[in-house]
């Protein structure tokens, strides 16, 4: 796209700046990123940040504006209303007094769940923890009392089960230098000493006292003896916490067709990326759901969304077109040029739901297998598209179970010749 950045823009603020603000959305459109979207229209990157996140505590005062990507499957804000605060971890006061109302009206506990948006168990334990016991074996729930009661319980920091009983350390703390897991080493604490409940804790309880500072509980070296040997914990990510993507107008598996979920019909394609040393570089894969035939895409130019776009296009050639009917993709920044892909290859793209890598299981299944042949932390620039031809081959070639002991190969074969 043809820019021509303006020398003076003169006063005025964000109004002097809307043909650069359309310039910039329909270039994010076209499957540019958002680092170069803002060099050719001549902005700062936190400004095209700005424009397509929104923000929610916008400096002098002004409302709050909406991303201009909202997340799937909600309805886009207006920018008038204003947005709702965050659900904490914890039950606060109000939601205690909402599951107080809801037991007296008979609700059940997944539906008093449903409406707090919390897990039915979430609501159970707090029931149980916090509700006050009659002597004659029935209880009643006050919010009031019970939001005290957790609050009282909350309190920090408390003494860890490890670091007060060092019998229970030793044992932890010999167990892991012989490379067990937290999780082997508690089954066996309750195997043990099944009448003595100071000695059972769960894993959780070592990783905590492995990882969290100051508590001394165990040495941290030994966290050289985990399956990872990682030093520091790794957060698991939460599906409803991710930040959406920046694609647009993107189709979920939901409205897939049906004849890809049961396999029957040839012709549906699953996608990904494997990455190499510090996502610098990357090779493409892409198994058909029926027949498991893979393909590896090769990336000589990096894998931004303009030459993945390109790659795919180049490679789906190399088919017959009545083997290409879609191709399911993770959220990745990579296909947002998808609409761009279907214009040119008129072959649909769905999206995965975030955080639900189940949705694409072949493809799934085949990046494990293919990490044989290019291990994580190397570049995987290094090969050539023979090499990727050749491993392609190797894997289509293998027997598999799922396929009655043919091979992708062999079932691939068989399609074209019934189509020819």
């Amino acid at each position: 796209m043809d820019f021509e950045i303006r020398k003076n823009r003169g006063p005025g603020g964000g109004r002097q700046l809307a043909r650069e603000r359309a310039a910039y959305f329909l270039l994010m459109e076209q499957g540019y990123s958002t680092r170069e979207a803002a060099r050719i229209v001549g902005i700062n990157l936190r400004t095209g940040k700005r424009w397509r996140n929104g923000w929610h505590s916008p400096p002098g005062g002004r409302k709050a504006v909406p991303p201009i990507y909202p997340v799937p499957g909600q309805a886009p804000a207006t920018g008038s209303e204003e947005l709702p605060p965050a659900p904490s971890r914890y039950l606060q006061e109000h939601d205690r007094i909402h599951i107080a109302d809801r037991l007296r009206e008979g609700a059940s506990i997944r539906q008093i769940a449903v409406e707090l948006g919390r897990s039915p168990s979430t609501v159970s334990r707090e029931i149980r923890r916090n509700r006050h016991t009659l002597h004659n074996g029935g209880w009643y729930y006050r919010p009031s009392i019970a939001h005290n009661k957790a609050k009282a319980r909350r309190s920090r920091p408390k003494p860890g089960k490890i670091g007060q009983n060092p019998e229970l350390r030793d044992f932890i703390q010999d167990h892991l230098t012989m490379r067990w897991s937290p999780e082997q080493i508690c089954q066996v604490l309750r195997a043990r000493f099944p009448d003595r409940p100071e000695m059972h804790v769960t894993h959780e309880t070592v990783y905590q006292a492995l990882y969290v500072q100051g508590r001394g509980e165990l040495r941290r070296e030994l966290t050289r003896a985990l399956r990872t040997g990682r030093a520091r914990r790794r957060p698991h990510r939460q599906a409803h916490k991710r930040a959406s993507r920046a694609i647009k107008a993107m189709v979920l598996i939901s409205e897939r067709p049906a004849e890809a979920a049961d396999r029957a019909v040839p012709g549906h394609w699953e996608g990904d990326l494997i990455i190499g040393k510090d996502g610098r570089s990357a090779i493409g894969t892409l198994v058909e759901r029926s027949t498991r035939y893979l393909m590896l895409v090769h990336l000589p130019v990096g894998h931004s969304a303009i030459a993945t776009r390109n790659a795919l296009a180049t490679t789906v050639q190399t088919l017959p077109r009545h083997l290409w009917r879609s191709l399911t993709w993770d959220q990745g920044s990579e296909m947002a040029a998808h609409r761009a892909f279907t214009v040119a290859t008129d072959i649909p793209v769905y999206f995965c739901d975030p955080a639900s890598p189940w949705q694409r299981g072949s493809n799934e299944n085949t990046n494990g297998l293919l990490r044989q042949y290019f291990p994580k932390g190397t570049d995987l620039a290094v090969h050539t598209p023979g090499d990727l031809a050749g491993v392609a081959a190797e894997l289509n070639s293998r027997p598999r179970k799922t396929l009655g002991w043919q091979t992708p190969a062999e079932r691939l074969a068989k399609l074209l010749a019934t189509a020819s």
